[in-house]
């Protein structure tokens, strides 16, 4: 059974037999009649009692009706909706925790206003772990940085952070050259997100380029935490700085900025290659519109 044998089960019922049937369809009485065969013999009953020519509907074909039209009107629902240039249906978006807490309120919102028929659900996650869930079907695009593969998936920048190392207030300089016979400042516990946080990664690269390693290192699920513990005076932590525009106690940190050359990160809006759609062009016009959204030279 396949949606034209369908169709043209429900002809011939609004038509009122094959003759008109296949008048409406344009085709031969004779294919419409076989496909009429073909149909009950596929599903086993009788669609039809038949009355010399006359054709009245059997209790099963009754039932049959109701579903046909409901098939016929969800595929042609489908066809639409996947034709519509207008973004709609579920967006399944990902974002690295940061983005989404800072970056993304604003833009969501207006999202949310702009296209009421999209319905937007959002995961968090490491960039490594968002990736793989677009390539498996679980999220339309996602914001990360890089890198990612460029044979897999298109990107657009969105936005531009600069990464800090955050230590709690009163403490030294840290990694600067030594002065007044003091040496120089590393701490040896760093606070972070599990291994696939890009900013885990660049605090640990930061470390080996100067020829230092953490002794000690703190795995927490959020911002706010880490930066409790930061403000306690547990360990340092890199993170993008506008993160710290959310943490009510920052006047008991102190930010530590990086030299040129290590301190841009750009977020990127991704998806898989040769899937974009309607909603992810809207999400990619807006997040270039919005203030958030533009890149800094």
């Amino acid at each position: 059974m396949d949606l034209s044998d369908l169709k043209i089960f429900s002809a011939v019922v609004r038509e009122g037999g094959v003759t008109r049937a296949a008048e409406h369809l344009h085709r031969v009485q004779s294919n419409v009649t076989t496909r009429i065969q073909q149909l009950e013999d596929d599903i086993g009953v009788p669609l039809f009692i038949r009355e010399g020519k006359r054709l009245h509907l059997s209790p099963a074909g009754q039932v049959l009706l109701d579903y046909a039209d409901r098939l016929l009107a969800l595929a042609d629902e489908a066809r639409n909706a996947v034709q519509d240039p207008r973004p709609r249906g579920i967006f399944r978006l990902g974002a690295m925790e940061s983005t989404a807490a800072v970056r993304l309120p604003g833009p969501v919102s207006e999202y949310h206003r702009l296209y009421p028929e999209v319905e937007l659900e959002l995961r968090t996650g490491n960039p490594p772990t968002l990736s793989k869930a677009i390539l498996a079907g679980e999220l339309d695009a996602a914001l990360v940085t890089l890198p990612i593969a460029d044979a897999l998936f298109e990107k657009v920048a969105v936005f531009e952070e600069e990464p800090v190392i955050v230590s709690a207030a009163g403490t030294p300089a840290i990694g600067q050259g030594r002065s007044k016979g003091k040496k120089e400042y590393f701490p040896r516990t760093i606070i972070a997100f599990e291994h696939g946080c890009p900013h885990r990664k660049r605090l640990e690269d930061w470390y080996a380029l100067r020829d230092q390693m953490p002794e000690r290192t703190i795995e927490l699920g959020s911002y706010h935490a880490m930066l409790g513990c930061v403000a306690a005076g547990m360990g340092v932590a890199l993170l993008p700085k506008s993160v710290l525009t959310t943490f009510p106690e920052s006047k008991r940190l102190r930010v530590h900025r990086l030299p040129p050359g290590e301190n841009r990160a750009d977020t990127y809006l991704i998806w898989r290659k040769g899937a974009g759609s309607p909603k992810i062009q809207a999400l990619r016009d807006l997040l270039g519109e919005h203030p958030a959204g533009k890149r800094t030279s």
